[in-house]
């Protein structure tokens, strides 16, 4: 699906076959069931040849939309990885800055925003490390989950190696955390006032590869990318993990792996780990009026692969 896309990392799938997917250039492209095409940001917004260090490694200054999550109004809430901001952005392309502090410092690296029923924005800072690939080699635990509501922006958890996407269970009452340099699923209990307690791993104590995007189907399976590996596995409710599709690079993976668990991990060992399909695999999304179509994000990608799947996803909360 798509064609000439830059780094589309986050995809919102919408009923009627519309997808939206975070672009470089400092914004969302739709994509129209009929393939045509347009991207959605501020009017001087242009794509910037930079160097992989530069976009990939450094990533400052620069817009990089990254997770996006969809208002019932029509605009988009984007945790924006260049700026480091989270940020609200019109159908008309025009962008609004709601936080880049929180408790007076800098936010860090936003990765992803989540709505609940209540109207919340939850959202995941990766790391304040700077650049953001130390703290893979340095098992820093300084990722963290954070809410908007009406009293404003606050931390409710920290201490994850890596906070990437955040999912609920169907009822709420569970949230679930991609610790990607950690390489594993985390959850904790919802409580009032947007409170989190009794956190516990999910599944695997640690999977084979960096967990990046997530998605839970109908039946309670939890479908998780690994980024860079480029594969697709599901955890199931007890706790097995399936191979679904693995695109990556064997003898690319083995030495990322190696350099890993040594602590030597290069930017140039991670650029060189990916897949075909969607290099550096990076999110998951269960689209189409029945819910069985998934579409895969990637960070290097330009187009987005889709395929049908067996079974459906679980709708999202606010669609209900």
């Amino acid at each position: 699906m798509g064609h000439d896309l830059q780094r589309p990392e986050c995809i919102i799938a919408q009923p009627n076959g519309t997808l939206w997917t975070a672009d470089a250039r400092g914004g969302v492209m739709r994509i129209d069931p009929d393939g045509s095409q347009k991207l959605v940001a501020p009017p001087l917004a242009a794509a910037v040849e930079t160097t992989f260090e530069q976009r990939y490694v450094q990533s400052r200054d620069q817009s990089l939309p990254n997770g996006l999550a969809l208002t019932p109004g029509g605009d988009f809430i984007v945790c924006n990885w260049g700026t480091e901001r989270i940020e609200r952005l019109t159908s008309s392309g025009k962008v609004e800055v709601l936080f880049d502090t929180v408790a007076g410092r800098p936010l860090g690296k936003t990765n992803f925003p989540l709505l609940d029923s209540k109207g919340r924005i939850w959202f995941t800072v990766t790391t304040v490390m700077q650049p953001w690939t130390d703290s893979i080699n340095a098992r820093a635990l300084d990722g963290y989950i954070g809410v908007i509501d009406e009293s404003g922006i606050r931390i409710v958890a920290e201490g994850f190696g890596g906070t990437n996407e955040i999912r609920f269970d169907d009822r709420e009452e569970w949230l679930y955390v991609v610790e990607s340099n950690s390489r594993r699923i985390s959850r904790l209990r919802v409580g009032p006032g947007a409170t989190l307690s009794d956190r516990e791993v999910y599944g695997p104590q640690e999977l084979e590869g960096f967990p990046d995007g997530f998605a839970f189907d109908s039946f309670g399976n939890l479908w998780v990318t690994l980024v860079m590996t480029d594969k697709l596995i599901a955890i199931t409710p007890e706790g097995d993990v399936l191979t679904l599709l693995d695109d990556g690079n064997s003898e690319a993976t083995a030495k990322l792996n190696h350099h890993f668990a040594s602590r030597t991990l290069t930017p140039e060992i991670m650029a060189a780990a990916r897949g075909e399909l969607a290099p550096w695999m990076a999110s998951i999304t269960f689209g189409g009026p029945d819910l069985k179509t998934v579409y895969l994000g990637s960070l290097q990608g330009t187009r987005i692969p889709a395929f049908t799947a067996p079974l459906a996803g679980q709708p999202l909360i606010h669609w209900r």
